[in-house]
């Protein structure tokens, strides 16, 4: 009760007050306990899935893509705008290499939500503003591999 009456006091530092709002803030939000209705969410997912040595195409194991789908079916349950879906798959060094493409994972996560996935050719730029800035309500978008920009490789490594 301390603590409440505390902090109906108008602090005369905005600072502090904006301290005090974080620090009674979890550590962790679950996803459950944030606001999604009608809001655009991306979320860092972990699609670096395991392909066939002989036809990169090919997933030889989803289970990662499975880990991923009930959180992106309670985002959207839950009526979010889109969920903007962002991974790594492989060590291409920052160049763009076909076998490392997130297309395949695209079209293994449209099969399992049973719903279109929108896949874009990159994961910056203007193509991907435009898609993500107006989505249709309950659109899912997969980003194309973070790490075919050198900046998301996160070992120094020289766009030259």
């Amino acid at each position: 009760q301390a603590r409440v009456a505390n902090c109906t006091k108008q602090p005369s530092d905005p600072a502090q007050a904006c301290q005090r709002q974080i620090s009674a803030m979890p550590a962790k939000l679950k996803i459950e306990n944030v606001d999604v209705k009608d809001k655009r969410v991306f979320m860092r997912v972990d699609f670096n899935v395991p392909q066939d040595k002989k036809d990169p195409t090919k997933i030889t194991n989803t289970q990662r893509i499975d880990g991923a789908l009930p959180t992106i079916k309670a985002i959207l349950a839950r009526g979010a705008k889109s969920v903007v879906l962002a991974s790594h798959l492989g060590r291409p060094d920052g160049c763009k290499v076909d076998k490392y493409s997130l297309a395949p994972v695209a079209k293994i996560l449209e099969e399992k939500l049973g719903m279109p996935v929108t896949f874009c050719s990159d994961c910056c730029g203007e193509e991907v503003e435009k898609v993500c800035a107006d989505p249709a309500s309950g659109s899912v978008i997969l980003l194309e591999n973070l790490r075919f920009h050198v900046e998301e490789e996160g070992k120094g490594v020289d766009a030259d």
